[in-house]
């Protein structure tokens, strides 16, 4: 299958924190890898700006020293990382001072897309997005892209929003969360909405529940600081599961255009139920197995921060009342997993008489590590001696199913990059959305945080609280193995 790269047009891109973690680790490879591809014309501009004091120079020095350390070295070719290296500049900048800000409009350009990417703290957002507009180094079609957190809060988070929005228009602003630009979630939509296999079975009538996991086998690292005054439920329920959530249990958009798809997952955050206390599991890792506590990793022998979650969802409308999600996160698990699980109904009744065993397709999306889905459907075991039967999956794995294009394929952040050029909003959350988020997620915290519950112990490299499972297990249900 033939890959197609289609080139977008000419820009300036501007990355605020240039120098910083996230733009050496994705932002610049990812864009270097839509530069070799031959996405990124050689007449687009990256400029990157912060305040370390170097040039042009001394960032293309960096820049490729990034290349080299996160990318393999087979993409790594002297030419094109020369050609790269040659669209790049640099500014030094003082995001709440003067200096630099003259400098930097004189490097952009008029008649070609404008582009800021923040990629900076939260606190940071007004006095750049003031500055831009006081220097009148946005143009009227700029576009920004923002990295969460989104606020703390739903108080923040308004009040984040009303900053931007004094100086930026809503179609101007891209809120980026990178799970919604993997390759499996944007197929996920692609799976639901372009076959109908699925879609006439994706409600209550048919699908018993959904859970959604994404387990990681780290710890806080250097975020400890600021995870500690976020917890599992802020850096991941309120915005990547919730977003996966919404994916799976949205109403067909009239059309895939980014307002139409971003109307129907403000429907589904809108139609979420409070969850009682006795749906939620918190947990906190413990040393085990050479790996330190949560709370030497955080330095707070009190605190009482998760670093998991576990919890059943109940989504109250005509298509999924009585079907709950389940949904689970945390850090130092078993593995390293990020999948969506529909299981559908048992069969109502069974003609086989050997047939001893629970009867249920699965479909499971697979979003890390390997990419890709598979359906588990009952057949005949092969062989004589009666009609014995056995599950097994039709696999769909992208990088065996597609080869070298989807081992090749863009990563979630260049891909997202690619839709601010192209001024595509679908896979960005819109304003209302994030603040719709945290209406829901504020009264679960302040709940916890009235009655000061203590998040329960689980050890590093297990699958999480004993409670998660039993969670489940009143239902009748269990979790999916912790197995990629």
């Amino acid at each position: 299958m033939a890959s197609r790269v289609i080139p977008v047009e000419a820009f300036d891109l501007v990355i605020f924190g240039g120098t910083g973690d996230l733009a050496r680790r994705k932002i610049l490879p990812g864009l270097y890898r839509r530069f070799r591809d031959g996405q990124i014309p050689p007449e687009a501009r990256i400029v990157g700006a912060a305040r370390t004091e170097i040039d042009d120079a001394g960032f293309r020095a960096l820049v490729e020293a990034a290349l080299k350390e996160f990318l393999p070295a087979r993409l790594c070719e002297r030419e094109s990382v020369e050609a790269f290296l040659g669209i790049l500049g640099y500014v030094p900048i003082d995001a709440k001072g003067e200096a630099g800000w003259p400098e930097l409009k004189a490097r952009m350009r008029e008649g070609v897309v404008q582009a800021f990417y923040f990629s900076v703290g939260p606190s940071l957002f007004g006095a750049l997005a003031e500055r831009l507009h006081r220097h009148e180094i946005a143009g009227e079609g700029a576009r920004i892209v923002v990295e969460k957190p989104f606020g703390h809060n739903l108080e923040t988070a308004r009040a984040l929003n009303a900053t931007l929005a004094e100086h930026f228009d809503e179609h101007q602003i891209y809120r980026i969360d990178h799970y919604l630009g993997k390759e499996t979630v944007q197929n996920l939509m692609a799976v639901r909405f372009a076959n109908m296999l699925f879609e006439p079975l994706w409600k209550n009538q048919y699908v018993d529940h959904v859970q959604i996991t994404v387990a990681e086998t780290v710890g806080v690292g250097g975020r400890g600081a600021y995870y500690d005054q976020a917890g599992a439920m802020r850096d991941m329920v309120q915005n990547h599961l919730m977003q996966l959530l919404c994916l799976i249990a949205m109403e067909p958009p009239a059309r895939f255009e980014p307002d139409a798809v971003r109307d129907e997952k403000l429907k589904v955050i809108r139609a979420l139920e409070p969850v009682a206390p006795g749906d939620i599991v918190r947990g906190q890792y413990r040393a085990a197995g050479g790996m330190a506590s949560y709370r030497d990793d955080v330095e707070n022998p009190e605190s009482l921060t998760e670093s998991f979650v576990a919890m059943k969802v109940k989504v109250a409308n005509w298509r999924w009342n009585g079907t709950p999600f389940y949904l689970r996160t945390g850090k130092r698990m078993k593995a390293r997993l990020s999948e969506i699980i529909v299981r559908f109904k048992e069969p109502p009744h069974s003609i086989f008489e050997e047939d001893t065993g629970h009867r249920a397709n699965e479909l499971r999306i697979r979003l890390q590590p390997n990419e890709g889905m598979d359906l588990t459907v009952t057949i005949k075991e092969p062989g004589p001696g009666g009609m014995r039967l056995v599950d097994v999956p039709l696999d769909m794995t992208f990088a065996e199913a597609l080869g070298a294009e989807a081992a090749d394929a863009p990563d979630a952040y260049e891909r997202l990059i690619m839709d601010v050029i192209r001024g595509n909003q679908t896979l960005f959350m819109r304003g209302d959305e994030v603040e719709a988020a945290w209406a829901w997620t504020d009264p679960i915290i302040a709940a916890w945080e009235k009655r000061e519950d203590a998040p329960l112990p689980y050890e590093c490299g297990s699958t999480g609280p004993e409670e998660a499972a039993i969670l489940l297990h009143r239902d009748g249900r269990r979790w999916g193995d912790l197995t990629p």
